[in-house]
């Protein structure tokens, strides 16, 4: 018996053991390293070290983009206990500035506190005074670390190019989004003991490696001068949005990108979506003339013409699959030679060209540009532009496409085409970067790259180049731009001192977004050109998007640019002059003054030209202008000023309302008499029906026009719009114009044209 109880004593200790044993095995072998892993998040802290964010460096190494340090506020919740309602408000008083930034208020901030323990954001990368401001408190549980924070040490110079970057610093937008990965670089970690009272026993660090450095083709002095130049224009113009491209014509390397209105890298977060577009290279625009160098240039090289050809002008116009098009008001012409036609930007010359050359081989001179895909550019978003695939060319097609229409292309598209012509005939695609590079500034390895005209193109050609047209129809187009700039279009606007100067203008009309149809007061006025002429050092691309109508051809609006800045660049390089040197007195000769202040030189012709195209009124509508004599003053009414008799009468503006209907360019009108003042506005008659998007006039109903000279843009449209009037805007501001009269008797329906300037 007392053997027995020793046994099942025995048993039972054995049992016992067995699954102590069991258990321990378990605990220490399967589940090791469960517990390993909750023994080090109880004793270790595992940190992650931000790396420096690379530099972004102009050609000359001048710094565009760095990294600094900067203080950031956090919290451990866990310290600050039930006092964090108070402490979130105490915080939120000092660090909560901004209106629109909802992380630092209060609400947000206490969030933070309830949902984590250990660690909360309260406000990061903030000025000094802030933080100080914050340490003033001396508030249990907040603390300060440093962090890196990106910095664009000339605010919003070349912004579009070089993006920006959020609070983690991940690349939004430019190069900074489209290299991100390149120039974030490469986290380190910090390893860090704690003892059961949370204190640090020691640490092991890993080091981060800093991101690549990005050395860009752009010249931040050229870069200057373009925005500038564009600043200046803009103000001048009244234009929507302005782009000024610089590229160097043989290697494709882009010396200045300038984009108006911009924004502030270093303040993004209170810009617009549209301010934060590169409208280089993701917007299009239809080219309008600027394109008429592709349909010559096809020609030339298919020994469709010569530059000596008689092309037949047709008086300025011609009619296409039922469309009719017109040259642009001004002088119009017959038989001339092909160089005559481009300079004088025929429309109907540049769609008699380009049916010699067969829209067949167009297109295929039009792909080899560049235009219907994608330049390869270092610049996220950028679009392939427009360009039908020829089966879906339409009977039209040959009647727009050869003068710019019927296509869509972007500014970097425009401006190397140019280059393409001015290089001898080889298509270089356009880059904006020059290398990336692990050495800093102050590296004796990594040396400037300041630019340097060459004459000859790149051996071996980078990947993508390949030759457009032979060197002697480069050559040939070079000339006939020349004539474009001696007596063409802008004979006015360029005359560069000491170098000789070739280019294009263009004048496209915008499409209406309500009758989806050309608009008759929205413009693309452009210029695109190069100098000097037989080694060019600079081509150019100037593009405004809606300039003020008074001045919307595009040379009023863009070659006045080139002519300035194009001198600045060439001096400032150090380019030998190829023509002598012209005295002041001499360049004011031939110089023509550009406008500078709200109250451009724009006849009453053009405004009353206008209103009739507008309207669609026939010839003999007694509501156009009335033939004049001598002394005699169309029915515009103007804001009260000194009276001025014009030397001669503009000639007014006519054109078609059918697709196919362009402007080429011609000089601007003089301005007229100003009218005797009106009679006063009658009652108010009912509102005009209204057809997708179009008041439709009413003939059998008639109303005074009122006088809207004196009233903001609002209050016009209001005041027209109460008695069946509708109304073309023309620029900003107050009313300064109008067309007709005051007190003119108009059918209900009518569309009064509207001047304003600030």
């Amino acid at each position: 018996m007392r053997r027995l109880r020793v046994i099942y004593v025995v048993a039972l200790f054995a049992v016992w053991a067995g699954l102590i044993g069991f258990r321990l095995v378990w605990l220490q072998v399967f589940r090791h390293h469960e517990f390993v892993e909750r023994a080090a998040k109880q004793q270790q802290r595992t940190f992650e070290v931000a790396p420096r964010r690379g530099m972004l460096y102009d050609r000359n190494l001048h710094e565009l983009a760095m990294t600094v340090l900067a203080d950031s506020i956090y919290a451990v919740p866990s310290e600050i206990g039930d006092a964090r309602p108070a402490t979130a408000a105490a915080l939120a008083k000092i660090v909560h500035v901004d209106a629109t930034d909802s992380f630092t208020a209060a609400q947000q901030i206490l969030a933070r506190f309830n949902a984590s323990r250990n660690f909360a954001w309260v406000a990061r990368k903030q000025d000094p005074e802030i933080i100080n401001k914050v340490k003033a408190l001396n508030l249990k549980g907040v603390y300060v670390q440093k962090e890196f924070k990106r910095f664009y040490p000339d605010n919003q110079m070349a912004s579009e190019v070089l993006g920006y970057v959020g609070l983690d610093d991940n690349g939004l937008g430019g190069l900074e989004q489209n290299f991100d990965e390149d120039l974030h670089g490469t986290p380190g970690r910090m390893l860090t003991a704690l003892d059961a009272r949370r204190h640090v026993l020691g640490s092991e660090e890993s080091e981060p490696l800093p991101g690549e450095n990005l050395v860009l083709t752009l010249d931040a002095n050229i870069q200057f001068m373009a925005e500038q130049a564009l600043d200046r224009n803009m103000e001048r113009t009244h234009a929507e949005n302005g782009t000024i491209v610089v590229q160097d014509p043989h290697t494709g390397q882009i010396l200045a990108l300038a984009i108006r209105p911009t924004f502030n890298p270093n303040d993004f977060r209170h810009a617009t979506t549209d301010l934060l577009r590169d409208l280089a290279v993701s917007n299009v625009y239809e080219p309008g003339s600027t394109f008429k160098p592709v349909t010559y240039a096809a020609a030339l090289e298919e020994k469709a013409i010569t530059p000596d050809t008689i092309v037949d002008c047709g008086g300025g116009q011609m009619n296409v699959a039922g469309h009719t098009v017109h040259d642009a008001p001004g002088d119009h012409f017959g038989l001339v030679p092909a160089w005559k036609a481009l300079a004088v930007s025929s429309n109907v010359c540049a769609i008699r060209v380009g049916q010699r050359v067969g829209q067949d081989r167009l297109y295929k001179y039009i792909r080899a540009f560049g235009f219907g895909e994608r330049t390869g550019i270092e610049l996220p978003a950028e679009t392939r532009g427009l360009l039908e695939p020829l089966k879906r060319w339409g009977p039209a097609s040959m009647g727009a496409i050869p003068m710019g229409q019927e296509i869509a292309v972007t500014p970097v598209q425009i401006v190397t085409m140019v280059s393409t012509i001015a290089n001898g005939g080889t298509y270089v695609p356009p880059h904006i970067l020059l290398k990336s590079t692990d050495l800093m500034k102050d590296d004796p390895k990594l040396k400037p790259a300041a630019f340097h005209p060459e004459s000859s193109l790149p051996d071996p050609l980078p990947e993508g180049a390949h030759r457009v047209v032979s060197e002697m129809t480069a050559a040939q187009m070079r000339k006939m731009m020349e004539d474009v700039v001696l007596i063409g279009t802008a004979h006015e606007a360029v005359h560069l001192n000491g170098y000789s100067a070739a280019g294009k203008t263009g004048t496209a009309q915008k499409i209406d977004p309500h009758t989806h149809t050309y608009s008759k007061t929205k413009f693309v006025a452009s210029f695109v050109g190069f100098a000097p002429v037989n080694n060019p050092a600079i081509t150019m691309a100037i593009v405004m998007d809606s300039p003020d109508h008074s001045m919307h051809f595009g040379a009023q609006a863009s070659a006045p640019v080139f002519q300035g800045l194009a001198q600045q660049i060439l001096e400032y390089l150090g380019v030998p002059h190829d023509q002598e040197m012209k005295s002041q007195a001499e360049l004011a000769k031939n110089q023509v003054p550009v406008v500078e202040d709200d109250h451009p030189e724009q006849g009453d012709a053009d405004l009353n030209s206008l209103f009739a195209t507008v309207n669609d009124l026939p010839a003999d509508d007694p509501l156009r202008a009335p033939q004049q004599t001598p002394g005699q003053v169309a029915p515009v009414a103007k804001e009260a000023a000194p009276t001025q008799v014009a030397a001669s009468a503009a000639e007014p503006v006519q054109h078609s309302a059918s697709p196919t209907t362009a402007f080429a360019e011609t000089v601007s009108p003089k301005p007229l008499e100003t009218p005797a003042p009106a009679p006063p506005m009658p009652a108010s008659a009912p509102l005009a029906p209204i057809v997708n998007g179009s008041v439709i006039v009413n003939a059998g109903r008639r109303v005074a026009v009122p006088s809207l000279v004196g009233e903001p843009v609002r209050n016009v449209v209001e005041q027209a719009g109460s008695i069946g009037l509708g109304v073309q805007v023309l620029g900003t501001g107050i009313a300064r114009e109008q067309a007709p009269a005051a007190g003119t008797m108009v059918p209900t329906g009518t569309e009064i044209v509207v001047r304003f300037t600030r």
